[in-house]
């Protein structure tokens, strides 16, 4: 169970190296420049948006649970807002590229 920035820089070092790929080689695997993910492995804050698509491209997934056995086991994704799913465009273009609209 991962408590703080430090442990997730960590896990993200330890599961890339793991894959043998170098910092320099997440620009072909995630659109992301070697001196941006630096600052993400050295514990800098980073978007939510960022962290799934660092996630995404070391072959790892995020998973959150509640922190004790009280929480409501019957909430769905159904008790989500449209709004709570929005992205940040920049991240959007990365993934779709030419096919997203503009507004």
């Amino acid at each position: 169970m991962m408590k703080n920035i430090d442990e997730i820089s960590k896990l993200l070092i330890e599961q890339r190296k793991g894959l043998g790929v170098d910092q320099k080689d997440m620009y072909m695997r995630i659109g992301m420049k070697q001196q941006q993910y630096q600052r993400i492995e050295a514990g800098s804050d980073v978007k939510l948006s960022t962290l799934l698509r660092v996630l995404e491209g070391l072959d790892l997934e995020l998973s959150i649970t509640p922190k004790s056995s009280k929480a409501l086991s019957n909430q769905t994704s159904e008790s989500l807002n449209k709004s709570d799913l929005q992205d940040d465009a920049d991240d959007l273009e990365f993934w779709f590229g030419s096919e997203l609209i503009h507004e």
